[in-house]
């Protein structure tokens, strides 16, 4: 059985897709992009800032099932540019604290909204 799941904390799903879908423990994110959920528009163009928005995205999703990053169990990062990995794995350890999922990061020719990084989640419900 699973369970779709919205919040309007975080970006409206912009195609036939959800925010995120329960299976059993596990909750399935799609990919947040650095979209403002309340201006529904990109932010600013520069690397830091949208890693900064996906975060809080997926920050927004998992709160609203009373989750945490700390339920986080793997991520994959999109990437317009892997030369700004360093930039985007320093914003987004800054979220995580000491919490290290799984990770996959892979560059990528292009983008929902040509954003420059678009991050994928698996949590689970168990501690």
């Amino acid at each position: 059985m699973t369970q779709i799941i919205y919040t309007d904390m975080a970006p409206k799903a912009i195609g036939p897709y959800s925010q995120g879908v329960i299976v059993g423990e596990l909750l399935f994110l799609s990919g947040q992009i650095p979209v403002d959920p309340t201006s529904n528009e990109v932010v600013e163009s520069e690397i830091i800032t949208q890693t900064n928005q996906v975060m809080k995205n997926i920050a927004a999703i998992l709160e609203s099932q009373h989750l945490s990053v700390k339920n986080i169990v793997k991520t994959t990062i999109f990437l317009k540019d892997m030369q700004q990995f360093s930039l985007v794995n320093e914003e987004y350890s800054r979220h995580l604290g000491n919490h290290r999922p799984a990770r996959s990061t892979v560059e990528v020719s292009r983008l929902p909204k040509d954003v420059l990084v678009e991050i994928e989640v698996i949590a689970t419900f168990k501690n």
